[in-house]
């Protein structure tokens, strides 16, 4: 798999966090959800694509967001959670080395993602219930979120733009 192939043949644009992607599934039923400002949809689905030498900021959304790995090296999801652990989990094929397929990073965490070291790319996918909506969408400002957890300025330094 070639980076260049994947982002022509797929069709993937830059991503406001960081990597390339493209919406592929936003569901026909909706509805409104507690917590949300509006209706959403139930689920969305992306393909998403990030580079060795650049990462996903951190960021949160209002729902459980799915992650599914589909080939290229493994993807590190570093996240905050809401107690304030920082917790890092490798999504990739290689079980026995300790990485997971499939990965659900649960609503309101921070969280944002960086190809293993070592690794040229990750492609994978994301599902997000209830559907994505860029109204639910923070970046981590660099200041505000190394106030609040200290404890993790050095990753949140890497993490951030």
């Amino acid at each position: 798999m070639e980076v260049k192939h994947l982002i022509e043949h797929l069709g993937l644009l830059p991503h406001p966090e960081g990597g390339y992607y493209k919406e592929t599934y936003r569901s026909e039923s909706i509805s409104d959800f507690e917590g949300f400002d509006g209706k959403r949809n139930y689920s969305t689905g992306i393909y998403f694509l990030i580079e060795k030498n650049n990462f996903s900021a951190l960021h949160r959304i209002k729902s459980d967001e799915m992650w599914h790995f589909y080939g290229g090296d493994p993807l590190e999801v570093i996240e905050i959670t809401l107690d304030g652990t920082l917790k890092t989990t490798l999504i990739g094929n290689n079980i026995s080395a300790g990485e997971v397929p499939q990965y659900v990073v649960p609503k309101h965490h921070w969280f944002g993602s960086r190809v293993k070291t070592g690794g040229l790319f990750s492609f994978v996918g994301c599902t997000v219930a209830p559907g994505f909506d860029f109204k639910d969408f923070e970046m981590a400002e660099r200041k505000s979120l190394s106030e609040e957890f200290p404890q993790h300025a050095l990753i949140i330094h890497e993490m951030t733009r």
